[in-house]
């Protein structure tokens, strides 16, 4: 039983645990999107999003606090000046993870973690279902809409008959 185990030890010791969520952390940073698998990428999920929370903010103490988790002075310049200001306005959720199957070799469930607001093919696709935004509420509304419709299309019908 799991009782009050709530950090997924992913097979390694704290130090090198620490190391590989470091690691994984910096390339998400730089590459917005990283392929793994399904039990790191939910591991690295809540190592990460207090980062950027902090990187919301751009403060040499928040700086300093984000370097001694990633240990990658590249990746810090990236979340603070490229991440924090596309997700100020977000309270939460930086992160998407997608399961993608498993792998080839030992059957591994596979996961591609993500950063929410960098997908541009999820930011247009969204785009198109606001535009339509429709609601069933009520049917009767659309009933009388529907023979006001057919109205304005008979008119001109009549009014060709008319000129002939």
């Amino acid at each position: 039983m799991r009782h009050n185990k709530a950090v997924n030890h992913l097979g390694r010791k704290s130090g090198h645990r620490k190391a590989l969520l470091a690691n994984m952390a910096s390339s998400l940073i730089l590459h917005k999107r990283i392929v793994t698998t399904e039990a790191k990428a939910k591991a690295l999920k809540p190592y990460l999003e207090p980062l950027v929370t902090k990187s919301k903010e751009d403060t040499t103490h928040n700086r300093r606090v984000v370097f001694s988790y990633l240990k990658d002075k590249n990746a810090v310049s990236e979340l603070f000046r490229t991440i924090a200001p596309k997700v100020a306005d977000r309270p939460g959720g930086y992160l998407r993870i997608l399961h993608v199957g498993f792998r080839q070799g030992d059957a591994a469930e596979m996961a591609l973690i993500e950063f929410v607001d960098f997908n541009e093919a999820a930011l247009a696709g969204s785009t198109k279902k606001e535009a339509k935004k429709t609601t069933r509420r009520s049917r009767a509304k659309k009933a009388e809409a529907a023979p006001a419709a057919e109205a304005p299309a008979e008119e001109p019908a009549a009014e060709e008959a008319k000129a002939e």
